[in-house]
């Protein structure tokens, strides 16, 4: 997994080509630590078709504020840059989170 930056952040998602999944974070968010075995099963799963990142809100704020992140955890899937889809908070949950990944690939 990819971890990102404020200096990354657009090459990685915004200019990737294909679909990323991207795991907004931070290190005080217990649910968010919660996930991360999830999403690392799910990239093991879906890798090959999805490009999996995360980005530490943290050292990032205004970057997350820009992408519309106002609570966490937040798990978006970005397609040509832009973000199609996320799941949020309470609904942020492993069952939810590949549903949303099938829905996109």
């Amino acid at each position: 997994m990819v971890e990102l930056d404020k200096e990354n952040f657009e090459a990685e998602v915004l200019n990737a080509e294909g679909i990323v999944l991207v795991d907004f974070f931070s290190d005080g968010c217990v649910p968010c630590n919660a996930l991360i075995p999830a999403i690392h099963g799910f990239e093991e799963t879906y890798g090959n078709k999805i490009k999996f990142v995360s980005l530490n809100i943290t050292k990032a704020r205004r970057l997350a504020i820009g992408q519309k992140v106002l609570g966490l955890p937040v798990i978006a899937i970005y397609r040509g840059g832009v973000k199609v889809d996320e799941v949020v908070k309470d609904d942020a949950t492993p069952a939810n989170i590949e549903a949303m990944i099938k829905k996109h690939l």
